[in-house]
């Protein structure tokens, strides 16, 4: 039996991809269309590993909270290879295998793989849950797409009601949710915390940090850097990581700690973006190798006089002109490292880096 989209409203659950959006909203417009179903559990982003530890532990949750939803040919979408593939594909499911690669998941992508196309964003004239195009020009059905931990809070609410849902978190975002917790912790994994308490206290539950801890990165490619030292005034809520330019985003937090030199992260993981374009649109075919070898002449310390100027230019012409929001993304994402490690940029340009001078490499 369908839930009652009353019961989802008062419980307040948005999204829990990152796009925190009224999920009784979502499901409300795809029962009107007579959407179908796709579950995501690609675990999309740079070191998310939240989706396979919903469905390794929380299966049968997921399941029926997908019923809940009361929309029929519910698919689950998992990167082809997986240990999530494999367990959907042991459970009996329809599985929608997706190409390892960074759009591949997105949203609109999925889309476009389940109607037959290639896992390419699409450009949305519509909303996907009114059905539209995929890249090559095929009509798509109507679809919701709905991350897993999403679907697995729709069984819970259904299951302890709303007033247990509300009884984590703050009044504008309620409930329990999952984050990864990585880089330089005592005990990286998935942990299940709530919208409000400190920041501190958020990374405490994978043991605290290392020593030495240089920088926070929360939301992957999709997020920002945070300097190691604003993570004891913030709390892990929208409002207060908005005050250095980022959000909860997917539930993603990697610590840097001082081993690794922050200019060298930054320019593999845009040098990795580069190489994720989807082909088809120019923010992502041009721009993002553009960055990503502006800031390697950055990080070589041959940059020429004002390049950090130059790309700063560069990465406003990124954002909002993509059929996804890869090039919006990798633009704060860039941002940010240039403020947060411009002590780093400098000494590059210098001619040395500070972590392997320490360490007797350069």
């Amino acid at each position: 039996m369908a839930m009652n989209l009353r019961t989802l409203e008062a419980a307040g659950l948005t999204g829990r991809s990152g796009s925190a959006f009224s999920t009784a909203c979502k499901v409300d417009a795809a029962r009107q269309n007579g959407a179908e179903l796709i579950v995501n559990a690609c675990d999309g982003e740079i070191g998310a590993l939240k989706d396979a530890y919903v469905i390794r532990h929380h299966l049968a949750w997921v399941r029926h909270g997908a019923a809940l939803t009361g929309l029929r040919n519910v698919t689950y979408a998992a990167h082809t290879g997986t240990e999530t593939e494999e367990r959907l594909r042991a459970a009996g499911v329809p599985v929608l295998p997706v190409p390892a690669r960074y759009v591949a998941s997105e949203a609109s992508a999925l889309v476009s793989l389940h109607h037959g196309g290639r896992a390419r964003p699409m450009t949305k004239r519509r909303r996907l849950i009114e059905g539209g195009r995929t890249p090559d020009g095929n009509r798509t059905r109507p679809v919701l797409v709905l991350n897993a931990e999403t679907v697995l809070r729709i069984a819970q609410i259904e299951v302890f009601g709303p007033a247990w849902f509300r009884s984590f978190g703050i009044p504008a975002e309620p409930g329990p949710r999952l984050i990864t917790i990585t880089g330089a912790v005592k005990a990286p994994g998935v942990y299940e915390t709530e919208s409000g308490p400190p920041l501190s206290r958020v990374v405490s539950l994978a043991g605290g940090p290392l020593p030495g801890v240089l920088a926070l990165n929360i939301g992957g490619l999709s997020g920002t850097w945070i300097d190691a030292s604003r993570i004891d005034s913030l709390h892990y809520s929208t409002a207060s990581l908005a005050t250095v330019g980022t959000a909860p985003g997917p539930g993603v937090m990697h610590l840097l700690d001082r081993s690794r030199c922050p200019v060298d992260t930054v320019k593999d993981m845009l040098d990795y973006a580069a190489g994720e374009s989807a082909g088809q649109c120019g923010p992502c075919m041009f721009g993002l190798p553009a960055v990503a070898g502006d800031f390697a002449e950055l990080a070589s310390g041959v940059g020429r006089p004002g390049a950090a100027t130059a790309l700063r230019q560069r990465l406003g012409f990124l954002v909002g002109r993509g059929a996804c929001h890869f090039p919006d993304g990798i633009a704060a994402f860039t941002h940010s490292a240039l403020e947060v490690f411009t002590d780093h940029l400098s000494a590059h340009a210098a001619g040395y880096c500070p972590v392997y001078e320490s360490r007797g490499r350069r």
